[in-house]
């Protein structure tokens, strides 16, 4: 990581992540990062991206191998939207909606198409004459159900040589890691429109 050019110090000081300056050869403060713990962390953080860039990537091709397996016409976004249906039937399509961060006419896109397809079936809200209430059909469930134990297999093949207690760590690392980013995305600012720039 290259030192930080402190405002007002002249040529580039060695200052602290955190806003604290520092003289060339004096050590961080206690209790706080060492110059050594600031370079593995940047290196730390660049590997992580790389990471999670191949882990995406091969994601994103297991959801489209799994779409075929239930329906040969099925998108990847909507597999994952199967599974929530199935783990919440009688769930609200608004509801599902704000979930997955997407607008309600984009929900009522592919709720039309899943239904299209015979996976999905919708009843009205009891409570709320607007609403509807979300449930896979029979055979929407047996084609899930029959893609979910194929990825289960390959995850067992994939991992035969972990330790269950390593599984168990993963899994809770990433529960964390998704809800950290997703807390940080909630709180990031706005990207400015590209038609306000400059």
């Amino acid at each position: 990581m290259r030192p930080i050019r402190a405002i007002g110090h002249g040529p580039a000081q060695n200052v602290h992540p955190f806003g604290l300056d520092v003289g060339p050869g004096e050590p961080f403060p206690q209790g706080h990062l060492t110059r050594q713990d600031v370079r593995v962390m940047d290196d730390d953080l660049q590997q992580l991206e790389r990471e999670l860039g191949l882990f995406l990537r091969r994601a994103t091709a297991s959801s489209t191998a799994m779409a075929r397996r239930v329906h040969p016409e099925l998108e990847p976004s909507a597999y994952e939207l199967l599974a929530l249906i199935e783990r919440t039937p009688g769930v609200r399509a608004s509801d599902l909606a704000a979930y997955i961060g997407v607008g309600r006419g984009t929900m009522s896109r592919q709720l039309a198409r899943l239904g299209a397809l015979g996976l999905l079936t919708r009843s009205p809200d009891p409570d709320d004459f607007r609403g509807q209430l979300l449930a896979l059909t029979p055979e929407g469930s047996c084609r899930l159900a029959s893609a979910q134990q194929a990825r289960t297999d390959f995850l067992a093949r994939a991992l035969e040589d972990w330790a269950p207690e390593q599984i168990s760590q993963l899994t809770a690392q990433l529960g964390r890691l998704n809800r950290d980013l997703s807390s940080a995305w909630a709180t990031q600012p706005a990207t400015p429109a590209a038609s306000a720039v400059g």
